[in-house]
């Protein structure tokens, strides 16, 4: 029953009503006596019939098309009466404009390697130094007037509030993961959400007109206190941002970039248009 039910009334099928419903307006009733079936039927069965036929033909092809826009779609968007939210499969390195967040641990590290307590090199951040070497952190975080929160479990290491940002040309850098003894990257999910709220009022501060690009925060490496997924992940940020009431002005949107795997779909966003 409920398979019924999102055949006959998916947006596939409203278009399909549409199109029926204009067909059956601007197209004269004449037509339908000898459209695809002309019978020796008397004539109010004949148009009854082909009326029926354009009826299933065109609920079928709507659907088909829709089907195979669902499938191979690569944006989906959100919108709110002041905000725009676009939700894409892409790389944040080969977007052109805009400001991007890469997201940091707590104590900004720089160094990329393999060990523990290093940047993974496949990583966002890892990505990022390799492509953009960062020299002197310290001197990118005095100039912002960053001050510590506290040390670290990671050897007493200076740490900054979650979701702060670093500005650096078109980058923003953000202070996220909180580091464990070992300098591994965890976070607890109402830190998560704390960490939302700050990233938005500093996305506030920082973008000017420009639109915000930013990954799937926590979708990869950092460790949680419970399990979420990808889809989880992106639900939340959506939801944190449609309550925050610091939100990018239109014209300027909210990008929110990620990779397409497995048990992933643009398709099941919440609160999608």
């Amino acid at each position: 029953m409920n398979k019924i039910k999102r055949l006959l009334w998916n947006k596939g099928s409203s278009i399909a009503y549409a199109i029926i419903t204009a067909i059956f307006t601007l197209v004269p009733e004449g037509v339908f006596k000898f459209g695809i079936v002309d019978c020796t039927w008397p004539e109010g069965i004949c148009i009854l019939i082909n009326r029926l036929i354009v009826c299933i033909l065109v609920f079928s092809l709507a659907n088909i098309a829709y089907r195979c826009h669902r499938k191979h779609r690569k944006e989906v968007a959100i919108s709110g009466k002041t905000f725009s939210i676009k939700i894409e499969f892409n790389d944040l390195f080969k977007v052109k404009c805009g400001k991007k967040v890469i997201n940091f641990d707590e104590c900004f590290t720089t160094k990329v390697g393999e060990k523990p307590e290093d940047i993974k090199p496949d990583s966002l951040c890892g990505q990022y130094l390799m492509k953009y070497p960062i020299n002197n952190m310290q001197e990118l975080i005095d100039a912002t007037g960053l001050r510590p929160i506290g040390a670290s479990l990671y050897k007493n290491r200076p740490k900054y509030a979650q979701g702060t940002l670093i500005p650096r040309d078109d980058f923003l850098l953000m202070a996220f993961a909180e580091l464990d003894e070992k300098g591994r990257g965890t976070i607890t999910y109402d830190k998560y959400l704390e960490c939302l709220n700050r990233l938005w009022e500093q996305i506030d501060l920082y973008h000017g007109t420009d639109d915000v690009y930013l990954p799937i925060l926590g979708s990869r490496i950092t460790r949680f206190d419970k399990e979420l997924t990808q889809q989880e992940l992106l639900d939340i940020m959506i939801t944190s941002y449609r309550l925050s009431p610091k939100k990018l002005k239109r014209p300027s949107v909210l990008h929110i970039v990620c990779k397409e795997r497995e048990g992933f779909s643009l398709n099941n966003v919440y609160g999608l248009d």
